[in-house]
């Protein structure tokens, strides 16, 4: 026994009890994890390239594409990436000091050049063929400028400078317009020493003045122009680039002369210096890769580039992440066995034998895929909490139809929701409907679900995302298949259990290494309004209160039958009444549940507001909680947490397949097949739930191939683009006596090309998409409809109206 051991008090030498044991090590766990907190999590690879022909330092370097060019002199060289000796470059009619930068404009590299030492005043488009840079398109600048730089911004081609009369300009193209127009102007009286776009901002570092420390400016469209805080210190010229989705890139030479290179994270406002990235008095910088190249005043030339790290799972995090699997299969694998099914109702709505309360928490489950879990923690985290309005609101439209819709269509015992369209309308109607609905969840929703979780795997234990997406796609397609609704149901109720235990407690672990507590988490949020809520501008093109009204109106009150995954939990419950209570218990849970993930967001903003050196600039902003989960959370629990992370999607998974296998099965297979009979009917759906993940797994690989900025933005366009075009003609059953089949087949196909037309040309911000294209469905076709006869069939129990019911 150790001295200290010895000399401990009496208290201490007593057995602990299990409980005090168990939260003596997950204080110890957490407080490891705190410990790390502090160390730089970027890895740096630096290295040397070839010297210049003739061993001087070039007097310029500027990055064309992946290629590298130095000038020196009058002289020219360009390098290829992992080429291993500078090759002469003819400039042609260019003039070596006429090369004031290189911008990216379009699909083209421009050279910013200039006649007069110092000045510019034309943007050549330049490519090189061979040895030689060919010069094509040129855009000539109202009048020179001194001290010249350029980038563009969404497409616009910006340039900055000072005028032969000694003021500042700012100048703006526009995409596809040959005239220059001013752009405001930052404040202050210093020219520009750099400007660089970066996720839909413009920045621009001052030119240094004696004595006045450089200073770095942030113009976005809402708020315009917005000083940031200082670098504390003097920018390399050159240096300034964008790297990954929220970071800019410079180097800074700090009072006492020594240059380093340090990332500015433009969502929390962070300065980091990276640790292995000191420069021995540059001389011309460039971008290079994912870093920097730059040269010596001796005439060597330097790299460095930034590498994403790998957080290997250990064996604990295996171990529960293998439990989770085995138990999810298990499921499917008892439901599979003790059920003997025999007919379509115990495979599609589970015998209609569920209770409530846990057709409400499936409700929710299917609702909260991978993209509530990953997706919105970090919109978030980039933005605030104003896409937590539409839960809120959407509560309310819940309450509607769980009084007027839900009992409508339970009485009428349906599998597929688009048997009422059919009895209604048409059976083209239900077959055209259905089928959109199909393109649409697997399109819009499973391929999304299935990657973000992919994603958060691959940056965590260091499996390729497209392993990731098999992997997951594999293991729901085999426990759906095999267990039919109930296993869907009750494998949500464990899922919601574990991703909002993980959820809450990554929330939990971040207030913990905070200082001041909840205090400071809380302060830290409010002071740059992480946490607002309500927009109530009558902006368009943003995400307001009344575009969520507009929204929850179209896409719950007047449409909610039209998704087949969350009504098809209600046709599960034994009773009218039954089924009413579920949709209750979904909107009981919606609102907590939804303050938790955004929640996440904004503690994670808290986390690495403070932490700015433990983000890895080369991650996409949507891999940010699975970042923190794999870097900062102790062993176990971050196994337990992507347990959570597959649950979210899992059950999102399990649930589309189920009912898109039951559309398929419901309604085409069993009225066009000959000879159709229950038992034919569910090994036909068995085979289609197979056959719709496995499309599901391929659309999710193409996907993984595209740098997407936001998941949850594309989420939305696609469900917007893909969802409402059928939606509406719900609202024209339900809600209208005069609608007919003619004039409701003319909505559906008008309200998806309008709404087609509105996403080409940008009319309005992404979330309106779904709720325009119900709209023009309803409008559109019950205006269609008065040009046809009325409807002469009965409407009994088929609308809202007590005179029409049964």
């Amino acid at each position: 026994m150790s001295k200290h051991a010895a000399n401990a008090p009496a208290f201490l030498k007593r057995p602990l009890s299990l409980g005090l044991r168990l939260l003596l090590a997950l204080t110890l766990l957490v407080t490891g994890g705190i410990a790390s907190a502090g160390e730089s999590l970027n890895a740096v690879a630096t290295g040397l390239l070839p010297t210049l022909p003739d061993g001087r330092a070039p007097q310029q370097m500027l990055a064309l594409q992946d290629q590298l060019l130095a000038v020196e002199g009058e002289r020219a060289w360009y390098l290829g990436k992992g080429e291993q000796a500078w090759k002469p470059l003819q400039l042609g009619k260019t003039p070596a000091h006429a090369l004031h930068g290189l911008v990216r404009y379009g699909d083209a590299s421009w050279l910013l050049l200039g006649e007069g030492a110092g000045q510019a005043n034309r943007l050549d488009q330049v490519t090189r063929k061979g040895d030689a840079l060919v010069a094509g398109q040129s855009l000539p600048l109202p009048s020179p400028l001194a001290e010249a730089v350029a980038t563009t911004l969404d497409g616009d081609l910006y340039v900055a400078g000072v005028d032969g009369a000694g003021k500042r300009q700012l100048l703006r193209r526009p995409a596809g317009n040959g005239a220059w127009v001013p752009a405001p102007m930052w404040p202050g009286d210093a020219a520009a020493a750099a400007m660089q776009a970066q996720k839909g901002a413009l920045y621009v570092v001052d030119a240094p003045v004696a004595g006045i420390a450089q200073q770095l400016w942030r113009w976005t469209t809402d708020k315009g122009w917005v000083s940031l805080p200082g670098m504390d210190g003097t920018l390399v010229p050159g240096s300034l680039r964008a790297l990954g989705q929220a970071h800019l890139l410079m180097q800074v030479r700090d009072r006492q002369g020594a240059v380093n290179a340090r990332t500015f994270h433009t969502i929390t406002s962070a300065w980091a210096t990276v640790a292995g990235s000191g420069a021995d008095a540059p001389t011309a910088t460039a971008s290079w890769g994912n870093g920097l190249a730059w040269a010596s005043t001796d005439g060597s030339l330097h790299t460095f580039e930034m590498q994403t790290g790998k957080h290997l799972l250990g064996w604990m995090d295996w171990t529960v992440i293998i439990v989770y699997l085995a138990a999810m299969l298990g499921m499917g694998a008892w439901f599979y066995f003790r059920e003997k099914r025999g007919n379509t109702a115990d495979f599609f709505v589970g015998g209609r034998s569920i209770p409530f309360w846990a057709a409400g928490v499936s409700l929710y489950a299917t609702n909260t895929s991978s993209i509530s879990f990953i997706a919105i923690p970090a919109k978030a985290f980039e933005t605030n909490w104003q896409y937590l309005t539409n839960n809120l609101i959407a509560v309310l439209g819940l309450m509607f139809v769980a009084v007027w819709i839900v009992p409508l269509l339970r009485r009428l015992d349906l599998m597929s929701v688009f048997s009422y369209l059919e009895t209604r309308f048409h059976p083209a109607i239900r077959m055209l409907a259905s089928a959109l609905c199909i393109v649409m969840q697997i399109g819009a929703r499973m391929s999304v679900v299935l990657f973000l979780p992919a994603l958060a795997i691959a940056t965590i234990t260091g499996i390729s995302v497209v392993w990731s997406i098999m992997m997951m796609g594999v293991f729901t397609i085999i426990y759906t298949a095999m267990g039919g609704m109930k296993a869907v149901i009750w494998t949500d109720f464990v899922q919601v259990i574990v991703k909002m235990g993980g959820a809450i407690f990554a929330i939990g672990f971040i207030v913990w290494t905070l200082k001041g507590g909840f205090g400071e988490f809380v302060a830290t949020a409010a002071m740059e309004d992480k946490t607002k809520l309500f927009d109530f501008s009558f902006d368009l093109t943003k995400a307001t209160v009344w575009g969520f009204i507009f929204l929850v109106v179209f896409d719950v009150v007047l449409t909610f039958p039209k998704d087949q995954v969350l009504m098809q939990r209600t046709l599960a419950t034994k009773s009218d009444k039954e089924a009413g209570r579920s949709i209750w218990a979904f909107a009981a849970i919606m609102i907590p549940g939804g303050f938790i993930f955004y929640g996440i967001g904004t503690a994670l903003w808290v986390f690495y507001k403070n932490n700015p050196q433990r983000l890895d600039p080369l991650l996409p902003i949507d891999a940010t909680f699975p970042l923190f989960i794999a870097a900062e959370l102790p062993p176990g629990v971050t196994g337990l947490i992507i347990a959570g992370v597959f649950a979210a999607a899992m059950a999102t998974l399990s649930s589309i397949m189920n009912s898109v296998a039951t559309l398929i099965s419901v309604d085409f297979y069993e009225r066009l097949a000959k000879n159709p009979n229950p038992r034919k009917s569910v090994l036909f759906a068995e085979i289609s739930t197979v056959m719709v993940g496995l499309v599901a797994i391929g659309l999710a690989l193409i996907m993984s191939r595209y740098d997407i900025h936001s998941l949850f933005d594309v989420s939305i366009e696609l469900a917007g683009l893909l969802g409402g075009g059928f939606a509406g003609a719900y609202t024209l059953g339900m809600f209208t006596r005069r609608a007919n089949s003619q004039g409701v087949a003319i909505g559906v196909a008008a309200s998806i090309v309008l709404t087609f037309v509105a996403w080409w040309f940008k009319l309005v911000h992404p979330y309106f998409y779904l709720a325009i294209s119900i709209m023009l469905c309803i409008v559109v076709g019950y205006l269609a409809s008065l040009c046809f006869p009325a409807p002469t069939r009965s409407l009994k129990g088929l609308t809202i109206y007590k005179q029409d019911a049964v």
